[in-house]
């Protein structure tokens, strides 16, 4: 659903950049825009030739290239990004590179402000449930719309939610019916990241370490990242734990949801969650299967909390509305798992519940929130297992998870 977005900065900027994690299928998606375009010249750097030209003899590998030109993992020669700049300076023509990128080398201020005004950055996500169903339109849009006129109810048991949030959203192992055999994709994925990533893009050579942070993340999904007391548990000195952390946001593995105040000024100092980018991978790192899903209920608040995160997250990249993602939390203890913030200031709750009922307690820290804003607050929802929508007040609901992914 990237392809539209694309196109469109291909149409007015000289520069765009679609970064993601590996395996979400990039390369897949730039050869598609290739083939729309026969003049077009597609470059991996994954090519043990072509990535010892852009290292080597950067300015000779950008003078041989007819453009439009598509060079795929360009995060592999970070000298391309100033030698892409100043091609660009010297001919401003909007679509001459298309880049792609497993790793963000925005991250790096020198590239970021070489390509500032030039370049437009665009994040493939791994397959959102919507798109998987071969579902239209964006629940974001239906948050903020006429929502209860248009939302198509497909009532799902607990088990077939819980088949989606183990498999994810990366393509391939989303065709795998088996779980062995998709456990034994993300070990693999795992293991590549350590070996090929962690290893020798960012220097790291206690791949063990990292990977223990990486489970410890997982079993804590959805929590508050708290640096001190993962040190301490690690054993590792926070400034380490940081530098790991961003290696891994970076690569796209987890990232964080922020922590929403009317002040905003206070965003910026409180806690935010921490969340992976695909539950297929976290639960794997965890052992969580459907036999432990089914049997302990306790393990699946977390996982089911960022797996809805990260539906919307995915949701907010295609949609027409433009609204960013937090969590609230008072110091009282009322909290509101999900903040949607419209760039007018307007929001809207969201409630996860793994339950398949629900009560006026659950709607506590949405009504708080809804106090707080008047005018501001369009709506909040309770998202369960259930299969009905149930009004528990004005512009309070509580709604069938699967309206995530059903079609309009």
């Amino acid at each position: 659903m990237l392809t539209t977005k694309i196109t469109d900065a291909l149409a007015d900027t000289p520069v765009v950049f679609v970064r993601g994690a590996r395996q979400v299928g990039k390369t897949t998606l730039v050869k598609s825009i290739a083939h729309g375009n026969p003049s077009a010249q597609y470059f991996t750097l994954d090519n043990a030739a072509a990535l010892d030209a852009a290292v080597n003899d950067t300015a000779g590998f950008l003078a041989g290239l007819k453009t439009p030109a598509i060079i795929d993992e360009a995060q592999k020669a970070p000298a391309l990004f100033p030698a892409i700049k100043e091609s660009v300076d010297a001919d401003r023509r909007p679509g001459r590179f298309l880049l792609t990128g497993s790793s963000n080398i925005l991250t790096s201020m020198k590239i970021a402000d070489s390509l500032a005004g030039r370049m437009e950055a665009l994040t493939l996500w791994p397959l959102a449930q919507r798109e998987i169903a071969g579902a239209k339109g964006s629940f974001i849009d239906l948050l903020f719309g006429e929502w209860d006129k248009r939302l198509e109810i497909k009532a799902e048991t607990r088990e077939e939610v819980h088949a989606k949030i183990l498999a994810g959203g990366y393509p391939e192992p989303v065709e795998r019916i088996s779980e062995k055999r998709r456990s034994a994709w993300f070990d693999s994925y795992v293991s590549a990241i350590m070996e090929r990533d962690v290893r020798d893009i960012a220097n790291i050579q206690d791949v063990g370490a990292m990977l223990r942070l990486l489970k410890v993340l997982a079993s804590r999904s959805a929590c508050l990242l708290n640096y001190a007391e993962l040190s301490r548990s690690l054993a590792l000195p926070q400034t380490t734990l940081k530098r790991y952390m961003g290696m891994l946001e970076s690569l796209f593995i987890v990232y964080e949801l922020p922590a929403w105040s009317s002040n905003i000024g206070k965003r910026f100092v409180k806690s935010p969650k921490i969340m992976f980018t695909d539950t297929g991978l976290s639960s794997n790192l965890l052992g969580y299967n459907m036999k432990r899903a089914m049997e302990n209920s306790h393990l699946t608040g977390g996982i089911l909390e960022n797996f809805v995160v990260s539906e919307l997250h995915k949701q907010i990249g295609w949609g027409e509305t433009e609204a960013s993602l937090y969590h609230f939390r008072e110091s009282t203890g009322k909290e509101v798992d999900v903040v949607v913030e419209r760039r007018d200031g307007s929001v809207a709750g969201i409630e996860i519940k793994s339950a398949s009922t629900v009560s006026s307690s659950d709607f506590s820290g949405l009504k708080t929130l809804m106090e707080s804003l008047k005018k501001q607050f369009v709506r909040g929802i309770v998202l369960y297992l259930g299969s009905e929508i149930i009004p528990f007040g004005k512009n309070l609901h509580a709604i069938p998870m699967s309206v995530l992914w059903s079609g309009d």
